[in-house]
């Protein structure tokens, strides 16, 4: 009995009962209905466990010492009757199993208490945050109100202030798109003219080439009709008649001679700029690179006017034992040639340049490259230089070679330039010459400390277009491997 007693005393079943009272009635309007009645019944069950506690105590001291009648009733039938009832809902469960229960209820509890006051406090720290939060949002909100008030009133400023000068760009807008439909028709008109101008010059060659005829014609006619002494030769024209009346080629040499200057300069804007942006992918030294082009130009000139000697000398071969014309022979070539300038092996000649360009010691290129990736370039300058050869007379090279004097007849010099320098470094381009005459400067590149280089005393070719070329860029080697290609001559154009 004292042990039962002990434990109930340090258990301290009332305040726990106390509590839950307290908090059941701090609560009792918050919870719902199944709630209070969980509560309710909680509080029912702790309320006889203690009395069933109280009853057992109370038993065990009746028996231990009572005298009196009551008391051996109470001992036998009262007393273990409430025990048993009280106990009831717990009868397989013993006095010190229900105390530690009890005891680690309130446990519980006390923890619950504690982690909900923990709690109440971190959501009220949070609800403070999150006030200062919203106010520091407010603050915000309200600064970004006054900047965008702000920005509202400059740009309505700047709008009105604006206003005229949109007005005027509208205006220079109208009137820069006059001025260029203006440009564009007098553009137009500009080309109309230049093809009038075009026609007429054909037509005045027309007309010339016509009348020619037209004299010649009438002589022959006049000489038919006169009475000969001697018996007249059906297949020999006179010869005054030959040298006197032009041809064709002679009639528009004029007119070719322009076009091909034209393109001959067309090669040193466009196609020359075309081939230097394609080595430069590969060869990082300009000076290479430029040096390599006016080799390719040079040799390719070289090879056209070897192409054309031996295009020459078939179509010759081949007019010769049927010419009968009023024309001379040579006039005859020419005007044939003329005319067929699409029987040129221009293929040939390209293999042929680039042959001798790989065996010239002044340059030098990667070797993933082949000079094949200017082909279009030395392509194009191989035409325009066997064009040039039809024309009277034709038009050839200037000399060149490294370390000569700077002539500003000749040249003008490059923009990298030393332009005190007297000596020619490099060239960039080759000055186009009829005859002494510059038709066409060229570009070179002057810096100081140029050696002087001397004149080579053997040549590659002792003829005559040769030695008017002059070119220094090739070598000994490189003529020794290099076999000329004959033109192509097709008989039925013949």
């Amino acid at each position: 009995m004292a042990d039962t007693l002990r434990r109930l005393a340090s258990t301290a079943p009332y305040s726990l009962l106390q509590d839950k009272l307290e908090s059941w009635y701090k609560d009792y309007h918050l919870i719902s209905c199944d709630q209070n009645l969980n509560r309710c019944c909680e509080l029912v069950e702790l309320t006889s466990k203690i009395q069933g506690q109280l009853f057992t105590i109370l038993n065990l001291t009746a028996r231990e010492g009572g005298h009196y009648a009551g008391v051996e009733t109470l001992k036998s039938r009262l007393l273990p009757w409430l025990g048993s009832c009280f106990t009831m809902a717990s009868s397989g469960v013993t006095s010190n199993t229900s105390l530690n229960l009890i005891q680690e209820s309130m446990e519980k509890e006390k923890k619950i208490r504690e982690l909900s006051q923990s709690h109440e406090h971190e959501i009220q720290k949070m609800e403070s945050q999150l006030n200062s939060t919203r106010y520091q949002l407010d603050s915000v909100k309200q600064e970004l109100e006054d900047a965008q008030f702000e920005l509202d009133d400059t740009k309505n400023k700047s709008a009105t202030t604006l206003l005229a000068t949109e007005d005027e760009i509208l205006q220079l807008k109208a009137e820069l798109q006059a001025a260029c439909d203006q440009a564009d028709l007098y553009k137009r008109k500009v080309d109309v003219l230049d093809d009038y101008e075009r026609q007429i010059r054909m037509l005045k060659e027309e007309v010339s080439f016509l009348t020619a005829e037209k004299s010649l014609l009438q002589d022959r006619l006049t000489r038919s009709r006169s009475p000969s002494p001697l018996p007249r030769r059906s297949r020999s024209p006179s010869p005054l008649l030959r040298s006197d009346s032009p041809t064709r080629a002679q009639l528009t040499n004029s007119s070719r001679h322009a076009r091909l200057v034209s393109r001959f300069s067309d090669l040193y804007t466009t196609e020359r700029l075309e081939a230097q942006s394609l080595l430069r992918r590969y060869i990082e030294d300009l000076e290479m690179v430029q040096r390599i082009i006016f080799i390719a130009t040079v040799e390719s000139f070289h090879a056209a006017k070897m192409a054309f000697r031996q295009f020459k000398l078939r179509v010759r071969k081949t007019l010769s034992p049927t010419h009968m014309g009023p024309e001379s022979l040579d006039d005859a070539v020419v005007d044939y040639i003329v005319r067929n300038l699409d029987l040129y092996d221009v293929q040939s000649s390209v293999n042929e340049v680039i042959s001798a360009m790989n065996v010239n010691p002044k340059i030098s290129f990667p070797p993933e490259i082949d000079f094949i990736l200017i082909g279009s370039f030395i392509r194009e300058v191989c035409r325009v230089a066997f064009s040039m050869q039809t024309l009277e007379p034709p038009l050839d090279l200037a000399f060149t070679t490294d370390g000569e004097l700077y002539s500003d007849s000749k040249y003008r010099r490059s923009f990298d330039s030393e332009y005190t320098a007297p000596l020619v470094a490099y060239h960039v381009w080759p000055t186009l010459m009829e005859g002494d005459t510059v038709i066409v400067k060229g570009e070179a590149v002057t810096k100081r400390g140029a050696l002087w280089s001397p004149r080579r005393s053997r040549s590659r070719s002792s003829s005559p277009l040769r030695s008017r070329t002059g070119s220094p860029c090739r070598t000994l080697g490189s003529s020794r491997s290099r076999s000329p290609s004959p033109g192509r001559l097709s008989p039925s154009r013949l």
